[in-house]
């Protein structure tokens, strides 16, 4: 790997989480970090989120041989612009968004002398801002790499390299191919907790506060998603929105069979598709993508 610097442009969750693990799993790579928040600035400073934080981005990107850049995608812009005039020609410019259609193109504009790795680390949580972040992150979790056709293979290299020593197992994939298949397993089950969620909130005076009193497992864990990131979400259903709507009619027509079995009382087709679907959650647990225990491994207080 050619990177000696890299360099963290947003401080929250991931970008903390990024500097975490290279202080833990990459020492030999210095890093630096800014976030357009004071405050944010002021915390990742106390909790060593990167070796410097910097004051602005340009002071931050100076001589990093790679930069990336952990703000939402509706930020991606912005957070661009404000590095342009200090970044060194060469450098990998990389970003952390979840939907990939057009970040290449928007970064190559702002960005012309850098060699630009768009990237999606598929690793989360609902927390959020500069004290969620952990080193552990992307243990294990899947980091998607979508180069444009022809980018620098040097660069995508390294960038593999760098995630592969973070933990991550890294896939290279069409940035079109990772939008689509992001909005059935992650973006569209957002929106389905956001609004049943929503739902549950506008019931609650109709049931005297009995929907979050008697919360079952299912929609404790609905809440846990609709916890995520109001900003970081509703770029990505802005910017992902032809996947997402494509999705979405499917799941429509998908769920208005289901009600159509329930009202004809058609029990066999309920109980195969209940069937298929417990198929696929042990398809998950092998592939180590969740906790097989029950309860998911947790342990109530």
């Amino acid at each position: 790997m050619s990177f000696a610097r890299v360099a963290i442009i947003g401080l929250g969750l991931i970008g903390g989480s990024i500097g975490l693990a290279l202080r833990e799993r990459l020492p030999d790579i210095a890093t630096t970090g800014w976030d357009a928040d004071p405050e944010t600035r002021r915390r990742a400073a106390e909790r060593g989120l990167a070796g410097t934080i910097c004051e602005t981005a340009g002071e931050a990107v100076a001589g990093a041989q790679c930069v990336i850049l952990c703000v939402p995608v509706g930020a991606m812009q912005d957070a661009a612009a404000a590095i342009a005039d200090a970044l060194p020609p060469g450098a990998v410019v990389s970003d952390v968004g979840s939907s990939k259609t057009g970040i290449a193109q928007t970064l190559s504009a702002l960005l012309p002398q850098a060699r630009i790795v768009p990237a999606h680390p598929v690793a989360g949580t609902e927390r959020s801002g500069p004290d969620a972040g952990f080193a552990e992150l992307f243990s294990h979790r899947w980091c998607i790499l979508t180069p444009q056709e022809g980018a620098d293979a040097a660069a995508v290299r390294d960038l593999s390299a760098l995630w592969t020593g973070l933990g991550a197992k890294v896939e290279i994939m069409e940035a079109g191919h990772h939008d689509r298949v992001l909005a059935v397993t992650s973006h569209i089950p957002h929106l389905i907790a956001f609004t049943i969620v929503g739902t549950a909130s506008d019931l609650e005076e109709v049931t005297q506060g009995e929907v979050i009193k008697y919360s079952a497992g299912g929609f404790r864990d609905f809440t846990r998603i609709a916890a995520s990131d109001p900003t970081m979400w509703r770029d990505v259903f802005l910017s992902n929105r032809a996947a997402v709507l494509e999705m979405l009619g499917r799941f429509t027509e998908d769920l208005t069979a289901l009600q159509r079995a329930i009202r004809d009382g058609d029990g066999d087709t309920l109980f195969d598709l209940f069937e298929r679907t417990r198929t696929i959650r042990r398809q998950v647990i092998e592939q180590g993508q969740d906790d097989g225990r029950p309860d998911f491994g947790r342990k109530d207080h």
